[in-house]
């Protein structure tokens, strides 16, 4: 189901671009669809890893790495949950400060837009750190624990997972695919939007239905299958109201 929301956005920006320009900003731009689901799988996302960390304190208390890995990933999750909708400034018509006025790409307030030289924070230097943690969580480390399993154990010793490198590549193809079929100024947005369901979709599957996951999951079969069922409904409905609060949030007058 991941997948097939992000082909489904991928299909629909390509469907669009060039032809219908209102509609691919609709999808784009700030606080549009895009954006929204961003913000939403993110939010779950945090929630999720939120909850594996408390269950896996419950289960062995103690301060130990691997708690504080899933909790560091917890706020860190959170954080560019709430600097994707910047802080709800646009929801709650907060004006910006002077100093984001000056110092922000955008003057809003938010961090990753804070300028670097002529770039944004992202840009110069959030955007090279994600690339080359993502293609070592997602190809280089896979292809490796193939043939040496214990690169796995000691990733999940570490409280993270290694995501199936099948659908892994699929995601990456699904991002080099949206660079390559969609000219817009800020089609960036789709790579991250599949990165942020794809992360949803694979931390599910491995810390609460244990699919290529050695440690004890949340869910055990049979009780993994079927809630894996509700989840894969989840995601739909998190891209309908992600359509939803693009239109309400002010998505629509933008493009004018």
């Amino acid at each position: 189901m991941g997948i097939a929301v992000n082909l489904f956005v991928l299909v629909l920006a390509t469907a669009w671009a060039g032809k219908d320009p209102s509609r691919l900003w609709r999808l784009l731009v700030e606080d549009g669809i895009v954006e929204w689901m961003q913000f939403l799988c993110f939010a779950v996302l945090s929630a999720m890893l939120g909850y594996v960390t408390v269950q896996r304190w419950l289960r062995q208390p103690g301060l130990r790495l691997e708690l504080l890995a899933l909790a560091g990933l917890t706020a860190l999750v959170a954080l560019a949950a709430l600097e994707e909708i910047s802080w709800f400034q646009r929801i709650l018509h907060v004006e910006s400060s002077e100093f984001f006025l000056q110092n922000n790409k955008q003057g809003e307030t938010n961090l990753h837009n804070l300028a670097v030289g002529k770039d944004s924070l992202h840009k110069a230097v959030l955007l090279k750190i994600i690339v080359l943690v993502g293609l070592t969580h997602n190809v280089i480390l896979p292809l490796l624990a193939r043939s040496r399993p214990a690169i796995r154990r000691w990733v999940e010793q570490l409280g993270l997972y290694l995501p199936p490198l099948w659908a892994s590549v699929t995601y990456i193809a699904l991002v080099v695919l949206s660079h390559v079929l969609v000219d817009h100024p800020r089609k960036g947005e789709l790579g991250e939007m599949f990165g942020a369901v794809h992360y949803l979709a694979t931390a599910f599957a491995a810390y609460f239905a244990g699919y290529g996951y050695e440690r004890q999951p949340i869910f055990e079969q049979p009780a993994a299958r079927q809630v894996s069922i509700l989840f894969t409904l989840h995601l739909a409905f998190l891209l309908l109201v992600a359509w939803l609060l693009s239109a309400g949030a002010g998505a629509g007058p933008m493009p004018a």
